[in-house]
């Protein structure tokens, strides 16, 4: 299987086959939101890739290349790598755009400055973003939406057998045009706050210069924390809508990556 024989047979062709088929599960949970978080443990992510490789060997016919050291196994592998990344990367799309309608939300509410770290990314957002981020989390999970990507990851051995199709420009482009439907679904989020926030930073400002003693910092932060506050409880169902739509988009966007 690999130029190498330590003497096990048949038994040993098949552990280098399930290595094989581990390669393109690996990179999608590792590109994935949810499973490649730093918070999860390196064990963990390779207990449940072998899980699923295990099941990919027994209910598919999936070889892998004769010899996994050649130019041709390299290969191979680098395509199985793009495939995986490609399928969980596109999740990230999904989980991006409540993260960026925070950013606009807490701009206009002046909350901006309190950031928090982000388990999952290990960066800092903001604090509004943490709180899409785990609703985000919830209606994924609660919808069963991983269950449907890890049977489009299962069912991606039909599509794309190994060393059989590469991803093509086409689905690179496709990829990159559903980075455009996130920065769309992030404005949707976050209109109906911003637009009360534009109306009470006007009337702050008429305030302002109809009365020149009132100190405008004073004014217009408490009002735009209490109006912002107000707004997010007023549209929670639209909010929740919206993300229970983006949900079943992330697994749609990745079903459509099979589609030659």
């Amino acid at each position: 299987m690999i130029a190498l024989d330590f003497g096990f047979g048949a038994l040993e062709g098949e552990f280098w086959r399930l290595v094989f088929v581990m390669t393109r599960i690996a990179a999608a949970l590792f590109a994935a939101p949810l499973f490649g978080a730093t918070t999860v443990p390196p064990q963990v992510r390779v207990m449940a890739t072998g899980a699923l490789a295990v099941l990919v060997c027994g209910w598919t016919n999936v070889a892998a290349p004769p010899n996994l050291l050649s130019l041709a196994g390299m290969l191979a592998i680098a395509n199985e790598t793009v495939l995986g990344l490609a399928m969980g990367f596109v999740l990230q799309f999904s989980f991006a755009a409540p993260l960026i309608a925070a950013e606009l939300i807490g701009g206009g509410m002046g909350l901006s400055i309190a950031t928090t770290a982000d388990p999952v990314s290990g960066a800092h957002s903001p604090a509004l973003g943490q709180y899409f981020s785990v609703v985000m989390t919830v209606l994924f999970l609660g919808l069963g939406a991983h269950l449907d990507w890890f049977s489009l990851l299962v069912e991606s051995y039909r599509a794309f057998p190994p060393g059989t199709a590469w991803f093509s420009a086409g689905h690179m482009a496709q990829v990159a045009g559903f980075a455009t439907q996130m920065f769309s679904m992030a404005l949707v989020i976050a209109l109906p706050v911003t637009l009360l926030l534009l109306l009470v930073q006007v009337m702050t400002g008429v305030i302002s210069r109809s009365a020149p003693s009132l100190n405008l910092f004073s004014l217009g932060l408490p009002a735009s924390v209490l109006a912002g506050l107000l707004a997010m409880i007023a549209s929670a169902p639209l909010v929740t809508d919206r993300l229970t739509d983006l949900a079943h988009t992330a697994v749609a966007h990745s079903a459509s990556l099979m589609e030659r």
